[in-house]
């Protein structure tokens, strides 16, 4: 591997300028109308630059990204070994086992998600390329997480954007700045609203590559961009790194990876060498930069070479004697402010009250209006809701942030709330997209799922023999203002009577998993149809009428009467007169 990672770099010096062309050709065809410099922000299409980049900073706040190109030959789809390897178009092409696996997975849980992103799982491959070097070449372990952690330079605006601790240095183990975490390259303050579990561990891990990956999906795909076209790959691209360098070098390796690509095993994957603030060599996880470009807030743009000196020899005409003119120079004329730049404060223009129960759509939705220091309406700022806490609760779609633009009123209308089954309190977070402006925080909460009203759905009387057994199962069903309430919990005791809710000691029982005696059940639930149907009811040697009382959460329950007799012993038939025998005389 050493040796094949300097014949790179020794490929990459000597092909810089075919492949800047080709980055630039590729660029044109495949991103038209995205412009950038060193100093003005990009646009693409109609997209502001606090559009196109909706996160201050994207994704990874900006942080250094791997620069190199791959070949200009197209890949073959499946490698080719000789005696010194694979080609080198080959080794490029080859992505390690697991973190393609990650790549496909990702792209098509998204197709199933938001099926009008079209997000190509190619898209992630070049991302992970020019974020981490496929995290490393493959440096993951069956679980798809990292021996270990992948991290950039800290964003402590010294050569790079200033980004302080976000996260206390739970991810990044800076709890003074932050750094860009894992295979995609997160920043702690964008993970914690974008990050998701891709694995189905039940953790949310920006250094474990599914994770990662459905996250950089997520994030790819929000604000309803369509990546098969031009403008809404090329937003997408952008929100991530703003820089018109990264969308080329990505593009270049989107257009590559379409070509033919293939699986390597994991830790054979080939390294990239050289970085966008001017490193060379496959950085040390979480060592900070050997060089930086003098251009602080801006490490995300490509690395620019220094301009040669001029050599054309000095004038030789004598100095003029004109007197210098005194008219001062013309200011340059004033930038107008964007939308963004004028909002003052939120607004609740009157949010209800948040509240649902577990498994349903909350019936209010969260609102803000921007408006400017006198009070005026911001329209057209872009403002994002981010549910917070602990809860699975959602937008509509899945989502835990939603980005809305403000519409003329200056007003913003999330997304409805989807409950998920955790309850308790959480909080929806309302923030000014591009913009330090203080929080609007709504407390929203989830309820347990309850039932209003509680039906037998039969009417057979239930009776049994001492010591014997019911014949017949009881069967409930739980509704809630009229509707079928389903998942609602469930507890039945036998109780001593009508008035005494107390659990009798005696009389009928439900037996437990060993055939122990029981007569109070919890634990159980109605089924979608919001029916449940109790186990079977055995009764001891105490003839008797009982009393089973069901209760749901929420407070509705029915009493079902139980009775235990002895069987009754039927009468004897009396005989009939012998017809033969003689009548009684007179």
């Amino acid at each position: 591997m050493a040796a094949q990672f300097g014949r790179r770099l020794c490929k990459g010096a000597a092909t810089t300028a075919v492949a800047a062309a080709a980055v630039a050709a590729l660029s044109a065809s495949q991103a038209p109308g995205v412009t950038a410099d060193e100093n003005r922000p990009v646009t693409s299409g109609a997209d502001t630059a606090a559009e196109a980049g909706a996160e201050k900073g994207g994704a990874t706040g900006n942080s250094p990204y791997y620069t190199d190109l791959p070949p200009l030959n197209t890949p073959s789809p499946a490698p080719t070994f000789g005696p010194t390897g694979a080609a080198q178009g080959d080794t490029e092409a080859g992505i390690p086992a697991t973190v393609l696996d990650a790549y496909k997975k990702a792209a098509t849980a998204l197709q199933s998600s938001k099926p009008g992103c079209n997000l190509p799982w190619e898209l992630l491959a070049a991302i992970g390329r020019v974020e981490s070097g496929q995290a490393r070449g493959g440096q993951v372990d069956a679980n798809g997480t990292t021996f270990s952690k992948i991290l950039g330079p800290q964003l402590d605006g010294n050569g790079f954007a200033l980004i302080k601790d976000t996260d206390n240095g739970a991810y990044d183990g800076n709890s003074e700045f932050d750094q860009a975490v894992g295979p995609m390259q997160f920043i702690p303050s964008t993970w914690a609203w974008a990050g998701r579990d891709g694995n189905g561990d039940g953790a949310k891990d920006p250094n474990n590559v599914y994770d990662a990956a459905l996250a950089a999906g997520h994030y790819l795909c929000r604000n309803s961009w369509d990546l098969s076209t031009n403008a809404g790959l090329s937003s997408a691209i952008l929100s991530y790194n703003n820089s018109q360098d990264y969308l080329n070098t990505v593009l270049t390796w989107l257009d590559y990876y379409r070509k033919g690509t293939h699986e390597v095993p994991d830790g054979t994957g080939s390294l990239p060498g050289n970085r966008s603030d001017g490193t060379t060599g496959t950085a040390n996880p979480g060592a900070p930069a050997t060089a930086r470009p003098n251009k602080p807030g801006n490490s995300g743009a490509g690395s620019q070479s220094p301009k040669p000196p001029t050599t054309t020899p000095p004038s030789t005409t004598p100095p003029s004697t004109t007197p210098p003119s005194t008219t001062p120079p013309s200011p340059p004329p004033a930038t107008p402010p964007t939308a963004t730049d004028t909002v003052d404060h939120l607004e609740d223009p009157g949010t209800a009250k948040l509240t649902a129960q577990a498994g349903d759509a909350f019936a209010q939705k969260v609102s803000a209006r921007a408006e400017t220091k006198s009070g005026e309406a911001v329209a057209k700022v872009r403002i994002r809701f981010t549910i917070v806490g602990t809860t699975d609760t959602t937008f509509t779609g899945g989502e835990s942030v939603a980005t809305i633009v403000t519409n003329s009123t200056g007003v913003a209308v999330a997304p409805a709330l989807k409950a998920g089954e955790k309850t308790g309190d959480f909080t929806v977070r309302v923030t000014v997209v591009g913009r330090t402006v203080k929080s609007l925080d709504y407390k929203a909460t989830v309820t347990e799922r309850t039932a209003d009203a509680l039906t037998r759905t039969s009417d057979t009387a239930l009776t049994c023999t001492p010591d014997g057994e019911f014949a017949d199962q009881v069967e409930v069903k739980a509704t809630y203002q009229g509707q079928v309430a389903d998942k609602v919990a469930v507890t039945a005791t036998l109780i001593k009577s009508a008035l005494d809710p107390t659990e009798n000691d005696k009389g009928p029982y439900f037996k437990d998993a060993d055939g122990k005696t029981v007569r109070t059940l919890t634990g159980l639930q109605t089924d979608a149809n919001g029916l449940l149907k109790l186990p079977k009811l055995y009764a001891d040697d105490t003839a008797g009428t009982y009393m089973l009382r069901v209760t749901t959460a929420g407070g509705a329950s029915v009493n079902v009467p139980l009775t235990v007799a002895a069987a009754e012993t039927p009468s004897p038939t009396p005989s009939a007169p012998d017809s033969g025998s003689a009548s009684p005389s007179a």
